[in-house]
């Protein structure tokens, strides 16, 4: 069985996660000029941990009913790990804080929640819906390869949090086989290409703070790349920081560190460390598009940064968009019900490494059983909001 962190899928679909756009031009003619079509996220609760024994039956069909927009399973494209012990079972999720809106995180202004807020004033969930996902400040995803306008979109971000008073949350999202030649792959043409893009985006980072979520599974799930294409991405991706961090040292930048039902810690940070998270980088970020809870991801992530070694200030930040009541059964990763928002995106966490609370996935946008992939399911939304 596979075991990854957040394999995505139907690139191109509508999201309100964001993908930021510039200069009044946008890819999706149906919605304002200021967002253009982004990734949706594949949750992987169904993908077993390295620590969990693998059976035929441990992960979604590689084949989805067209009708779902759901894409194939990475697992058909990778080999199973060894199997160990059993992953002990966790303790029930702690309940979970429904804190007021974050005063230093930024909330785009738009993005498909809002839209239906805006469009649905007269719904009996909207109220909920508005409150609890759509007022929530989350990620940005910048998932094309525009060398051309790079800059000018995430600077029209970057200013307008500045002008808030508030920090982005962005994400780059344009490595070569960035999906390892799944449903998602695409990206920059090469490294050299991505290097280049690279650039154009440190260039529209302005001199705010800004947090960047580096390249989703472009570390953890680098097993499907040869040896010396691996070491490659690894450079690449410690350029990038360097890069970011060069043009604005306000800029925090956190490498891929998967979640804790994937790589072990030792595992993880060793890759880590062949991509120079720990000299180029600020820290690690975990369980994107997962619903891990956050206990378990926050003392994954110390373990991960213990053995990554480094300067001491390198923490981690994590994805509470969809984790509060934890992971589904094995099989269960399309909209899985059950599920709940997580802890509200802040950077005060109270927790000792751990920089941030965000909401990189945002919640509501299905994964393609409860509506079409990447598109906001209002009925998905609500059920995670009350669960």
């Amino acid at each position: 069985m596979v075991a990854a962190a957040s394999a995505v899928v139907a690139v191109g679909a509508v999201s309100g996660l964001l993908a930021a756009s510039g200069g009044g031009e946008s890819n999706d003619t149906a919605r304002p000029a200021e967002v253009s079509a982004a990734p949706e996220l594949q949750p992987l609760p169904a993908r077993p941990s390295a620590s969990a024994s693998p059976s035929p039956s441990a992960s979604p069909s590689p084949s989805a009913s067209p009708s779902t927009s759901a894409s194939p399973s990475k697992s058909a494209a990778r080999k199973a790990p060894k199997p160990s012990k059993p992953k002990p079972k966790t303790a029930p999720a702690a309940p979970v804080r429904h804190d007021p809106v974050s005063a230093a995180l930024y909330r785009h202004p738009e993005s498909q929640a809002l839209d239906w807020v805006r469009a649905n004033p007269g719904d009996s969930r909207r109220a909920v819906i508005e409150s609890r996902i759509a007022a929530q400040p989350s990620a940005v995803w910048f998932a094309e390869y525009n060398p051309g306008s790079i800059t000018g979109k995430v600077r029209a971000v970057t200013s307008g949090a500045a002008a808030a008073g508030r920090v982005p949350v962005l994400v780059p999202y344009a490595i070569p086989d960035r999906d390892c030649g799944g449903a998602s792959q695409g990206g920059a043409p090469d490294l050299g290409a991505y290097d280049g893009w690279i650039r154009g985006f440190a260039d529209g980072l302005g001199s705010g703070e800004v947090i960047v979520v580096l390249e989703p599974d472009a570390v953890a799930y680098a097993d499907c790349l040869s040896g010396g294409e691996r070491d490659a991405r690894y450079a690449s991706l410690a350029r990038a920081a360097r890069t970011m961090k060069a043009a604005n040292p306000r800029a925090r930048v956190y490498f891929d560190a998967g979640h804790s039902g994937w790589h072990a810690p030792a595992k993880m940070a060793a890759m880590l460390r062949a991509a120079g998270a720990h000299t180029a980088g600020d820290g690690i970020f975990t369980n994107v598009a997962n619903f891990h809870t956050t206990g378990d991801e926050a003392a994954y992530a110390r373990r991960v940064l213990d053995a990554l070694g480094g300067p001491s200030h390198l923490g981690a930040v994590i994805d509470t968009s969809r984790n509060g009541n934890g992971a589904p059964g094995a099989e269960e990763w399309c909209d899985p019900s059950g599920r709940a928002i997580g802890q509200s995106p802040t950077t005060r966490t109270g927790s000792d490494r751990i920089d941030a609370y965000l909401w990189v996935k945002l919640p509501g946008e299905s994964d393609g059983c409860k509506g079409a992939a990447g598109e906001f399911s209002p009925d998905w939304a609500y059920e995670l909001a009350t669960g």
